[in-house]
C-alpha cells in the first residue's frame, strides 16, 4: 500500500477524469455527425445519451472501483470475476488501443489545429510531443501531479473562457449557423447513422472511469473515488452540451461537415483569423493534458497486468519513485505506431469499437457485487445503471459493426491476436515451473 505522501486527493483524481475525458473527441467529432444528423435536438440527444451513460458507468466503476482495492481496474474487475483470459485480454487492449489510441488521437488533432498558422505540423510533431510529456511523467508523483494539474487548469480555463465567448456573442449573419430546431429529429433518431454517431460520443466520454485505475494511489478511496468519477462526468456533460451549441451557433453545415478540426473553423467565425488561430492554440495546448492523463493512467494499468505475466514482465518495473517508467514509454511508442499507420478517423472507429466492447465487460461484473458487500448503492436500484449501459452498449456495438465492418474487423482482430499472445505467455509460465 502506498504511503500518504505518495498518495493523490480527489481534486487531482477529477482532474485525470476530466483530461481524460475532454480532448481529442469533443472538438473532432461534430464534423463526423453532421454527415448524417442535424437536426439540433438531435445533436444534443446524442450527448445526453453519452453522459448518462458515462454517468452510470461511473456509478459503476465507483462500486467496483471500492470493491476491487488497488490499481487495474478493467484488468481486477474482469479476472477475478470471470476468468483470466479476459483481464489478460483488456490490459491488452489497453495497452494496444485503450490508453495509446487516444494518446495518437490527441496528438494528431494538436498537429491538426495548429496547421492553422499555414505550417505543417505533421506525424514528427505529434511524435514528439508524444514523448515530451512521457519524459515529464517520468520523475515522481508529485512532478506528474504538477505538470497534470497545470495543463488540466488550462484545460478547464478555455473550455470555460471558449463557452462564455460561444453563448454571449452574436453569430455573424453573412455565415449562417447549424441551428435546427423541427420535428426532424424524430425520423432521425430511428436513422442507423444516430447509432453509428453515438460510437463517437462515447469516445468523447472515454476517461470516465479513468480514477479507478488508480484507485491504489487516492487518498481515503471509498469517499474520494466515487466523488472524483461523479464530479469530472457530471461537469464534463455540462461542457459538452455548451460546446456543440456553440458550434452549432456559430457555423453552418457545410462549413463543418465532414472535417476534424471543426472548433478552428467555428473559431474564426466567432473571432476572425487572428483571434481564431490563438483559440487554435489553445485546444492544441489542453490536449497536452489529455495526453499525459492517458499516459498516467494507461502506465499503471500495463504495470499491473505486466507483474502477472512473463510476456510482459519487463514492463513492470518502476524508477526509484515507484514510477512504471517503462510502461510509460511502452504507451508512447506503440501510440506513434499507430499515428505511422492509420488515417485519424479508421483509428477513431476501431478505438471507439473495441472500448465499448470491454467497457461493457467490466461493466457487467458489477451484477456480482452482493448486496451487503456494495459500499455505496446499497439498494437494489444500483441495478438499473448496468442494466442501461449494457442495452445502449449492444445498440452501438451492432450498428456500428455494421456500418464500419472495417475498422471494427481490425479491433477485432487485435483482441484475437491478444488470445494468441496469452496461449503463449500461459505456456511461457508453466515451463518456467
Amino acid at each position: 500500500m502506498n504511503s500518504t505522501s505518495h498518495q493523490i486527493g480527489w481534486k487531482t483524481a477529477v482532474a485525470i477524469v476530466v483530461s481524460n475525458m475532454i480532448g481529442t473527441g469533443i472538438f473532432t467529432t461534430l464534423g463526423f455527425q453532421l454527415a448524417d444528423i442535424t437536426n439540433t435536438y438531435s445533436i444534443f440527444l446524442l450527448w445526453v445519451i453519452g453522459g448518462i451513460l458515462a454517468l452510470f458507468g461511473a456509478f459503476c466503476y465507483a462500486e467496483l472501483g471500492s470493491h476491487f482495492k488497488g490499481n487495474g481496474g478493467d484488468f481486477i474487475y474482469l479476472k477475478e470475476t470471470y476468468h483470466p483470459i479476459l483481464g489478460y485480454l483488456v490490459s491488452w487492449i489497453s495497452l494496444i488501443i485503450g490508453f495509446s489510441s487516444p494518446v495518437a488521437l490527441a496528438a494528431l488533432a494538436m498537429s491538426k489545429y495548429l496547421s492553422a498558422f499555414n505550417f505543417s505540423f505533421g506525424n514528427g510533431f505529434a511524435i514528439g510531443i508524444i514523448f515530451l510529456v512521457a519524459a515529464s511523467l517520468s520523475f515522481s508523483l508529485k512532478t506528474s501531479s504538477k505538470f497534470h494539474n497545470f495543463f488540466t487548469f488550462i484545460k478547464i480555463a478555455f473550455i470555460i473562457i471558449l463557452i462564455a465567448l460561444g453563448v454571449f456573442l452574436s453569430n455573424s449573419e453573412s455565415v449562417g449557423n447549424s441551428l435546427l430546431f423541427d420535428d426532424s429529429w424524430k425520423k432521425e433518431m430511428m436513422l442507423p447513422a444516430f447509432a453509428t454517431s453515438l460510437v463517437f460520443v462515447t469516445y468523447s466520454y472515454t476517461g470516465w472511469n479513468s480514477a479507478s485505475y488508480i484507485a491504489g494511489e487516492i487518498k481515503d478511496v471509498q469517499k474520494n473515488l466515487p466523488k472524483s468519477l461523479i464530479v469530472g462526468t457530471v461537469f464534463v456533460t455540462v461542457c459538452y452540451l455548451l460546446v456543440n451549441f456553440i458550434m452549432l451557433k456559430h457555423a453552418p453545415v457545410a462549413q463543418m461537415a465532414g472535417k476534424e478540426d471543426v472548433m478552428g473553423e467555428v473559431a474564426n467565425n466567432m473571432l476572425g483569423n487572428t483571434f481564431g488561430k490563438v483559440v487554435n492554440v489553445f485546444i492544441a495546448l489542453q490536449l497536452i493534458a489529455t495526453i499525459s492523463g492517458y499516459l498516467w493512467v494507461g502506465s499503471r494499468l500495463t504495470q499491473a497486468f505486466a507483474k502477472e505475466n512473463k510476456l510482459w514482465k519487463s514492463l513492470s518495473v518502476g524508477n526509484k519513485k515507484g514510477i512504471p517508467v517503462r510502461a510509460i514509454f511502452a504507451h508512447a511508442v506503440i501510440a506513434t505506431l499507430i499515428i505511422l499507420t492509420g488515417s485519424f478517423k479508421e483509428i477513431f472507429v476501431y478505438t471507439a469499437f473495441i472500448l465499448q466492447l470491454f467497457a461493457s465487460l467490466a461493466i457487467s461484473t458489477s451484477y456480482f457485487i452482493k448486496k451487503e458487500d456494495r459500499k455505496i448503492f446499497k439498494s437494489n436500484v444500483f441495478y438499473v445503471f448496468p442494466t442501461v449501459f449494457l442495452l445502449f452498449s449492444v445498440y452501438i456495438l451492432y450498428f456500428t459493426f455494421i456500418h464500419n465492418p472495417k475498422e471494427s474487423l481490425i479491433g477485432l482482430g487485435i483482441v484475437a491476436l491478444g488470445v494468441i499472445l496469452y496461449l503463449i505467455d500461459r505456456k511461457l509460465t508453466r515451463s518456467k515451473v
